[in-house]
């Protein structure tokens, strides 16, 4: 079994590495056409804070675009994630589950997750609830590797994940898609979005529910619903100066093992931004996002409600080629809950400044940020990239970066409480905030309709924060260092009416105090999507494959690798409509990517297939 395991990855690897060198044969016959693909070298605003392409971006960076989102047509967001470069995802459980998403090796709470522009997280927690977002309502992801701690702040070690909804563009564009599948799921959603004059909107409402599946094998099927609606409205005026309102909320419940869980999910903004010169803009955004949950279980009911309320005040200056940015923030997170914390609220300041100089075919990016926390005190976090053009398809890269990441509430103040099968956990006070440090090389080949992306790295994080469990117990606890060595390999074509795009992820995350691998995370991955337009028709398929991991820090309880086959079909039948059917784990794989404390296996959902019937403009 071993040898045909290492048998199928040295065919994938092989695979994936080839295809950079039959891109590059490809380009050679493209070099009289200078145009670009967008899909291939899409523009990005996460890695530098102002629009830059893939190749100018001197960043690991991989987008989502619509049509691939709406081709895919997910359940959930991460499974849009799972297997991207550099990405991890472990779910206990489907449909609605606890998520975790690690990037490049570093903890779930090390990865930074906004929506246009907004940070949500629980601030109890320290992670996102990635498995309440309901990916019909975005337009765009884009995902940022590595530390962006001095744009961003704390828990931007391992990367950024931004997920955009639309703007509205055009005349008014109507659609409702209507849908169902697999464990009685039931899927409905509708959009309105367009322009008018200078004010841009868009509407969208969704709903989601499923009976689920079983999540620990004999505990019965758990169920979960979601409703999401979201508002975007904004007004550019004839002098330039542009104001705007948005906001998105998600509400519903989802079952566990022994309860269940009515939870809220917002984030709400308004933002303005005004032209002072004509090389200067300054624009001034505030914000909350709010995580609640009301929990019913065996061990007592309980509710917690944490906010995050935030003023941004960004500057950016173009001077000729090159464009500074600098600006302020300040933040605070409350919370409300019945569990009785020492500490419940805290606030942070910041100042930050980035430039991005353009010296062609040499290039710079220097930031740099200090924060100030109220329970942390001081943290400055920095960063420096080179790019260097070796002809009009090649760009070389290498940078250097900081970032920190301070404990959650619950890691610090969580009082001792036991949760039966699932062990009992207590915080530390004593914990003391992640510091790491990231150097970085890569180089990119883009040319008109195909692209190559390699990076090598390596992150050395002090005071790493990890969950150690002794006798089911679990405290969270300060690891001396940790070191994350990885590659990815990603590539990508569009030819003729065939779209690929491949991505081969290797990670070695190592608690350098122990030398075991750091839990939870596969070492090895590959994801391989392709799509290809057969008239009215749309076929394709995803292939992920993850080599096995570890639940527990002394990696003895080993959790077996597995591989993914999803296929996808869709049909425009008519003007203005279109069906899709989409069938995930096709192979009707079981796996597991967490165990409960008591050492029972999470279970995924298996085979599941789902159809909609889509009414509006493709």
């Amino acid at each position: 079994m071993k040898t045909k395991t290492m048998r199928q990855w040295g065919l994938a690897a092989l695979c994936l590495s080839a295809v950079p060198m039959v891109v590059q044969a490809q380009a050679t016959d493209e070099d009289a056409d200078s145009d670009t693909s967008l899909n291939l070298n899409p523009l990005i605003v996460t890695a530098t804070l102002a629009p830059r392409t893939a190749n100018e971006s001197l960043s690991s960076v991989t987008v989502i675009d619509e049509e691939t989102l709406r081709r895919q047509d997910p359940v959930s967001i991460t499974d849009v994630l799972r297997g991207q470069p550099g990405v991890d995802v472990s779910n206990n459980g489907a449909f609605g589950k606890n998520s975790s998403v690690f990037m490049r090796g570093t903890n779930d709470d090390s990865t930074l997750l906004m929506i246009d522009g907004i940070r949500l997280r629980s601030s109890t927690a320290g992670t996102p609830a990635w498995q309440f977002l309901e990916p019909r309502m975005f337009q765009r992801v884009e995902i940022v590797r590595g530390p962006r701690g001095s744009l961003y702040g704390a828990d931007a070690v391992g990367g950024v994940v931004q997920l955009f909804t639309p703007e509205g563009e055009g005349g008014p564009s109507p659609s409702i898609s209507a849908g169902g599948g697999s464990f009685d799921t039931q899927r409905y959603s509708a959009t309105l979005s367009g322009s008018s004059g200078g004010t841009r909107y868009s509407f969208a409402g969704s709903r989601f529910s499923t009976d689920g599946r079983e999540v620990v094998r004999g505990e019965g099927d758990m169920g979960y619903d979601n409703t999401t609606g979201f508002a975007r409205l904004s007004h550019t005026f004839d002098s330039g100066a542009e104001f705007g309102v948005l906001g998105l909320r998600a509400r519903g419940n989802t079952e566990f093992i022994g309860g269940n869980t009515d939870y809220v999910q917002q984030v709400a903004g308004v933002y303005g931004e005004l032209p002072v010169t004509g090389n200067w803009r300054s624009r001034l955004t505030l914000s909350e996002a709010r995580d609640e949950s009301d929990n019913i279980d065996d061990f007592g009911d309980s509710i917690i409600d944490t906010r995050t309320r935030t003023a941004r005040w960004e500057n950016t200056v173009d001077i000729g080629p090159h464009e500074l940015i600098a600006g302020a923030e300040y933040s605070k997170d409350d919370v409300s809950s019945t569990t009785d914390y020492d500490e419940d609220s805290r606030d942070n300041t910041a100042v930050f400044a980035q430039g991005l100089l353009d010296f062609s075919p040499f290039a710079a990016q220097l930031s740099l940020r200090h924060d100030g926390n109220e329970e942390f005190g001081e943290e400055t976090t920095g960063s420096l990239a080179l790019g260097y053009e070796l002809d009009d398809d090649h760009t070389l890269r290498a940078s250097y970066g900081t970032a920190f990441k301070a404990p959650s509430f619950n890691e610090l103040y969580w009082p001792f409480q036991d949760f039966g099968i699932f062990g009992s956990f207590e915080g530390n006070p004593d914990l003391k905030p992640e510091t790491s440090e990231t150097l970085e090389v890569g180089i990119r080949g883009q040319y008109r309709r195909h692209f190559w992306d390699l990076a090598i790295y390596q992150t050395t994080v002090d005071d790493l924060i990890v969950t150690e469990t002794v006798n089911n117990a679990s405290r969270p606890a300060n690891v001396d260092r940790a070191r994350i060595r990885g590659a990815e390999l990603s590539a990508g074509t569009e030819l003729d009416d065939w779209t690929l795009q491949a991505a081969l992820t290797y990670t070695d995350p190592e608690n350098r105090d122990t030398g075991k691998r750091l839990r939870r995370r596969a070492s090895q991955s590959l994801r391989l999507d392709i799509d290809r337009e057969l008239g009215d028709w749309l076929l394709g398929g995803s292939w992920i494959v993850q080599n096995h991991r570890y639940d527990d820090a002394a990696n003895e309880k080993r959790l077996p690798g597995f591989g993914l086959v999803n296929l996808r079909a869709g049909w425009q039948f008519a003007p203005l409509w279109s069906a899709r059917l989409t069938v995930e784990n096709i192979l009707d794989k079981e796996y597991s990517t967490a165990r409960t404390t008591g050492g029972d296996d999470f279970i995924n959902a298996g085979r599941a297939a789902f159809l909609s019937v889509r009414f509006g403009a493709q």
